[in-house]
């Protein structure tokens, strides 16, 4: 499938998903004609159900249906997108300034291509990251990948009175 179809798909969703009240997070495409596999991460305030996502994929497959790329058939996984959330568009970073992320870039930035840290601004298009080397600044357009870091401090004992 060319790269480009998980933009496409995203183009032909994003009024869908708007139109549904969810927040279309990403779109990812694998496979090969006949054996694809589309992956659509939807988000909701308050989060996602699985009575929403039993619905989501109707409405979804309905679009992708027609599309001659999936004549041959496909496989579609619609989910939340979990607690380390994809980072895509310059608003995730805006809207979650404060957290920690990981993010891959397509070129090298200050030497490197894997940045683990803190999202302390967004100025530009360049998100601003505190690591533990200093503060890095990283073109939006150069990133491959980002997802918020969820950190769990195991070494804190639980009660019965924490209701767990």
């Amino acid at each position: 499938m060319a790269n480009d179809t998980p933009r496409k798909i995203l183009g032909l969703l994003e009024t869908a998903a708007a139109d549904h009240g969810f927040e279309l997070v990403l779109v990812e495409t694998a496979g090969s004609r006949g054996n694809s596999v589309v992956r659509v991460y939807l988000d909701h305030d308050g989060g996602i159900t699985i009575d929403q996502i039993a619905e989501a994929n109707k409405w979804i497959s309905a679009v992708l249906d027609p599309l001659p790329e999936y004549a041959a058939g496909y496989t579609l996984e619609v989910s939340s997108p979990g607690i380390e959330r994809p980072l895509v568009k310059v608003a995730d970073f805006v809207r979650f300034t404060g957290s920690d992320a990981k993010i891959s870039t397509s070129h090298e930035v200050d030497g490197h291509k894997h940045f683990t840290g803190t999202i302390r601004a967004v100025e530009g298009d360049e998100v601003v990251l505190d690591t533990d080397g200093g503060q890095v600044r990283i073109p939006h357009a150069d990133i491959k990948k980002a997802r918020l870091q969820v950190q769990f401090d195991f070494s804190k004992e639980g009660t019965a009175d924490d209701g767990i």
